[in-house]
């Protein structure tokens, strides 16, 4: 048992913990240690200041040390929790999707910053993975609809239950399918992060993405470009005048992907920065793109992100 056989109050493990996991993420042990006794103890939301002062509960000392183990392993908190937070909102997560990560907020952002308020009628979402992009947008725009696609079936379960923990089952569906081969019918918004990182650099991930994340939503191909190719191939039938594209991107393919869209007929309205000022998405649109209505969308993950 990593954390010892007796259990202690909640400071005195935060220290013990913090000190442990410092051997695997040496920049904010703090921030995971706080991070798993609060879930152990079943208080994601409050303070280890908060909790009592008396030793943790046997359950719990036991579930905490079964949880520090799977760490040192470099399996990621995401899984191990079984959670994880997005724009505000909570998803469910399981090895079978990629991790919502904040970068790909950038992807959100750009929709809403494009498309105003009142939004799209209806939006695809392409390798949907948890669901994250599409169930964080129809969060905001209480009157679209959107499909979901992807060629697990066991990410798609997980997409669907995302669906019906957020209560937006009604407006969202989920297919498989290979990219936009598995849609019908047309969409005025299109999001996707698909897999874009080049092949030869995989094995230089760090061990929790390598080793644990699917590699069917991280391999991108020889060039991190093939699944952008493959997108724009089959989206000719699914994109209406007017239509936004909007694609999460790694920090240094803004450029690659833009070309990519304009050589297909689309024209590139500019790209979005995440929050280490990379250009993680590249805006485009199928001829001349609708005005955005007026009025600002509520932003909650930009709310969350600046609490």
């Amino acid at each position: 048992m990593p954390l010892g056989p007796v259990p202690r109050a909640p400071r005195e493990t935060f220290q013990i913990l913090r000190t442990v996991l410092s051997a695997i993420n040496p920049d904010a042990p703090e921030v995971e240690a706080r991070v798993l006794i609060l879930h152990a103890a079943g208080a994601p939301q409050s303070s280890i200041h908060l909790l009592d002062s008396q030793a943790l509960d046997g359950e719990v000392w036991e579930r905490l040390n079964a949880w520090t183990v799977r760490r040192l392993t470099y399996e990621p908190i995401a899984y191990i929790l079984g959670e994880r937070e997005f724009w505000g909102l909570t998803f469910a997560v399981s090895p079978s999707v990629l991790i919502p990560r904040q970068d790909s907020e950038a992807v959100v952002e750009a929709a809403l910053k494009h498309l105003g308020a009142s939004g799209p009628s209806r939006i695809l979402d392409l390798g949907t993975g948890s669901g994250c992009l599409l169930l964080a947008l129809l969060s905001e725009w209480p009157k679209a609809t959107g499909l979901g696609v992807d060629c697990s079936d066991d990410a798609l379960e997980v997409a669907a239950l995302n669906a019906q923990r957020l209560g937006l089952l009604d407006r969202a569906a989920f297919v498989r399918g290979d990219w936009g081969e598995g849609a019908a019918g047309e969409f005025d918004l299109v999001v996707s992060n698909p897999p874009y990182i080049p092949d030869e650099d995989i094995d230089g991930l760090m061990p929790d993405v390598r080793d644990f994340e699917p590699h069917l939503a991280l391999r991108g191909g020889l060039d991190g470009l093939v699944a952008y190719r493959r997108i724009v191939a089959t989206l000719s039938q699914r994109v209406v005048d007017g239509s936004h594209l909007i694609f999460e991107v790694g920090y240094n393919q803004a450029e690659l992907v833009s070309n990519l869209l304009i050589a297909s007929g689309l024209t590139v309205l500019g790209t979005n920065l995440d929050s280490a000022g990379h250009p993680r998405a590249v805006i485009a649109c199928k001829g001349i793109p609708h005005a955005a209505p007026g009025g600002n969308p509520t932003k909650k993950g930009l709310a969350s992100r600046a609490g």
